[in-house]
């Protein structure tokens, strides 16, 4: 008895021995400053690590590096360490005597450590961790998703496994952070109905005035990002957090956050200002090529004109130090800000030579197009261009690599063409989606416009290639049964092949799915509409009564969209437009201030004028922020909105004195017009011939006349109640004299003169066919129909005539033509 006794305390001190040097090694451990301290206890103590020591020992060796800045950290230094490779072996020979945690955490430091997806520990704990997965907690779930996504298992079957497990236990998870980063691991398998159960939970758990929440928020805009959403509940939201969160807002994030913006299609103009603003006070501090390429990209398109001069210098002087990828990215800049920097575009085609090897296709593809936007002179850097683009094609098989390579082919300066890329055009055809049939179509009609095709029976070939393309466009829409699959594909086909083509066939298909248009869809058809300008009733009144009885669903700024289809192609549909301006103008909040403006523009073109919106926009406050927004706006867009507030502030004029707003555009219109030069095309040459030879003189009437208000009329002359015409105090410029171009005649010229009773000015226009939609009706779109009706305000009588009037074969002669001008002038009732 007395010996047992003795054995058992024996045991028992050697176990009390090793329970406290082991808390004493794991203390040891926690308490490291440095790296070289954690490897020299694992040095001394290989033989009594524990599975705990050594999950310990990695999550500090991270935890050490996290502490320091990004460009400071050295984690080559840790993971080539000798007894790093130690802590590897014992991790693997103990990985299923580690608690579920301890795997998970393991797995996460040891790749932030940078160690490969394939190393032999990193496939030995995620196959550990997947045999668990069931019994994983939340947290630990998805920090193990987070592990998967960095390893770029997107598509792995554990990745369908999480998914399943998220689906059922959706309704417990409470933590933001745990649903942000379990929504962007399984965004690419998840199905379209269980993605809008995630947005529902993102939106409750998402706490737009929690500064806390600016980490989630950019992983929620990330998986927008990979569903290829653009959810404006979420977005705003995020954006929300972003305004009140610029403490947290650097560099990487600033650039992070408008990349993402950019690729949803998303803009906001307060991110704009707080962005410009942070980068614009710290721009000395950007020395690191990776950093100032983040710069570049964030500030350069909303800079003002001295930073953005010392962006430019410093992206010269910087230029040999750029990687690959930060090349592209300044370019791609440098694009979007019509940079035409020549000295800057030299340095960077320069630098680009030693780094075209490493560029993938598709980069190659975006390399080319970024270069003959900028109207690069590089021969030499283009003709190896084209060597890479041709070896390329030699090996696609994808229809969508080949389609985008021959597409920028025919942008290379001086290309001739081989008859391999036609060859490998027609094998992929029945394969391409209509994007890519577009892309072909493109590069064709080019090429053989040029004359680039040099073999024999090169132009035979080419309408035979060009005639199957245009059956596998249409085979490919009569087979289409899903409006929404349809308008994914047309989104962003643009070109005179599918206009001409393709584009009646896809409005026909659109009429015969038309059951199938929902609330949800109502936005992107009324956009393809728009773009191709076609004006069908049955598809008109279609989305109008589907976006009335559903305005509570769309996002207001889609209702902008539908409202501009209707308005541009002068659809009038009154209980539509009364719905929408009813909804809108109680929600006004959810638009940027110079998106009031253009929705403001786009309801007067339709004749409606609602108070709320216009005493909201010409207030002086409303005006300063506008020109706040203005600065950090792209140029195109700025344009836009100058141009949109003109025309509105002198709709309100004309339309509705009752308002009292000041015309207050006069130095903007005379700016604009003293700008542009007016040139009097043949034309208008011709057609001034014949007026003067129908009303007796050259002083009779008038050439590219500005009115009050700045309309610009094609020709202008007055009638007295007789039907004579009177004659001009001021007489032109002889146009023979100017070379065809004119100066204008605008309202302080002596011819604006009040006129004798019963006497008519008469505004003579000709339209083309940018005036009129493009289906049979020839219907006379919204922005000609308000300046008729403006004119006919001004005191004039307005005769349109139309291109297709006369250009028809009832007008082929001179005296044809000015028995037509005469009846115009003549028969105004």
């Amino acid at each position: 008895m007395l010996c047992l006794r003795r054995v058992c305390l024996l045991t028992l001190r050697r176990c009390q021995a090793r329970t406290l040097c082991s808390d004493l090694l794991l203390s040891q451990i926690n308490s490291c400053t440095h790296e070289d301290e954690v490897f020299s206890l694992v040095g001394r103590n290989k033989a009594r690590l524990s599975e705990k020591h050594v999950g310990i020992a990695f999550n500090m060796l991270w935890q050490l590096q996290k502490k320091r800045p990004f460009l400071l950290r050295t984690t080559d230094y840790v993971k080539n360490h000798s007894q790093f490779l130690t802590l590897c072996v014992l991790a693997e020979n103990k990985v299923k005597d580690m608690e579920d945690e301890a795997i998970v955490d393991t797995l996460y430091s040891i790749l932030r450590l940078n160690v490969e997806d394939h190393d032999s520990l990193a496939e030995a704990l995620v196959t550990e961790a997947w045999k668990r997965l069931e019994r994983l907690s939340l947290p630990a779930l998805s920090k193990f998703t987070l592990c998967l996504y960095k390893q770029h298992r997107h598509f792995n079957p554990i990745i369908g496994q999480v998914a399943h497990i998220v689906d059922m236990k959706l309704d417990s998870i409470q933590d933001v952070r745990i649903l942000s980063v379990l929504m962007v691991g399984i965004s690419d398998v998840i199905s379209q109905s269980f993605r809008d159960r995630l947005l529902h939970k993102a939106e409750q758990l998402l706490e737009e005035e929690n500064e806390g929440h600016f980490n989630y928020a950019k992983r929620m805009l990330q998986f927008l990002h990979n569903v290829k959403l653009k959810y404006h509940p979420l977005l705003e939201k995020c954006n929300k957090i972003f305004l009140k969160s610029a403490s947290r807002l650097d560099i990487h994030s600033i650039s992070n956050i408008f990349g993402l913006y950019e690729q949803l299609g998303f803009d906001n103009a307060e991110f704009r200002l707080l962005a410009n603003q942070l980068l614009s006070e710290t721009i000395d501090d950007y020395y690191h090529p990776e950093i100032f390429a983040k710069l570049f990209f964030a500030l350069g398109p909303m800079a003002g004109s001295r930073v953005r001069e010392r962006l430019l210098v410093t992206a010269a002087h910087m230029a040999e130090e750029f990687s690959s990828h930060q090349v592209l990215v300044i370019l791609k800049t440098m694009k979007k800000m019509k940079c035409r920097n020549s000295h800057l575009l030299e340095k960077m085609a320069s630098v680009l030579h030693k780094h075209l090897d490493s560029y993938h296709v598709l980069q190659l593809v975006k390399l080319t197009q970024y270069l003959t936007g900028l109207r690069c002179r590089n021969l030499e850097l283009f003709a190896k261009l084209k060597m890479l683009l041709l070896g390329y094609l030699k090996s696609s098989v994808i229809p969508a690599d080949t389609a985008a390579i021959i597409r920028v082919l025919a942008m290379l300066p001086s290309f001739q063409v081989e008859e391999m890329i036609t060859n490998k055009a027609a094998a992929v055809l029945p394969q391409c989606s209509l994007h890519h049939l577009n892309c072909i179509a493109t590069a064709l009609v080019k090429w053989n416009h040029h004359d680039q095709l040099h073999w024999q029976n090169s132009s035979e070939l080419c309408a035979k290639l060009l005639q199957k393309l245009n059956d596998c466009g249409f085979e490919r829409l009569q087979k289409t049964n899903s409006l929404n699959l349809l308008l994914e594909e047309v989104t962003h086909v643009n070109g005179e092949w599918f206009e001409e083509v393709l584009n009646e066939e896809t409005v026909a298909m659109c009429q015969r799915l038309i059951d199938q248009i929902t609330w949800t869809n109502v936005s992107p058809l009324s956009f393809f509409l728009k773009k191709t300008n076609h004006r069908c009733p049955a598809l008109f009144d279609r989305i109008a009564s589907v976006t009335v009885e559903n305005t509570d669903k769309i996002h207001p700024s889609e209702i902008y969209f539908i409202l501009f289809l209707f308005s541009a192609l002068n659809y009038d549909n009154e209980e539509f437009f009364k719905g929408c301006i009813q909804h809108l103008t109680s929600n006004l909040s959810y638009f940027e201030i110079y998106q009031l403006v253009l929705l403001g523009h786009v309801l007067a073109v339709a004749g409606y004028f609602p108070p709320i919106l216009i005493t909201t926009i010409f207030n002086v406050s409303f005006l300063s922020k506008l020109d706040a927004q203005l600065k950090v706006l792209p140029d195109t867009l700025k344009q836009r909105v100058c141009s949109r507030l003109m025309k509105l502030n002198r709709a309100v004029c004309l339309e509705c004195p009752e308002f009292h707003i000041p015309w207050f555009h006069e130095q903007y219109c005379q700016r604009v017009f003293h700008n542009s030069m007016s040139r009097i095309n043949p034309l208008r040459q011709h057609v001034h011939r014949m007026l003067t030879e129908i009303l007796g003189g050259s002083q009779y009437s008038r050439v590219s006349v500005l009115t009050p208000y700045y309309y610009e009329i094609d020709f202008e002359c007055v009638l007295d109640e007789n039907k004579k015409p009177l004659s001009y105090m001021a007489q032109n410029i002889p146009l023979d004299d100017v070379g065809g171009i004119h100066l204008r005649h605008d309202i302080k010229d002596e011819g604006r003169k009040a006129l004798p009773p019963g006497a008519q000015r008469i505004a003579l226009e000709f339209l083309d066919s940018r005036a009129f939609s493009k289906d049979y009706s020839r219907h006379l779109k919204g922005e000609p129909a308000v300046k008729k009706r403006h004119l006919e305000m001004l005191g004039y009588q307005v005769v349109q005539i139309p291109h297709f009037e006369w250009n028809s074969m009832a007008m082929s002669t001179k005296g044809e033509q000015l028995e037509y001008l005469r009846q115009q002038l003549y028969g105004i009732q």
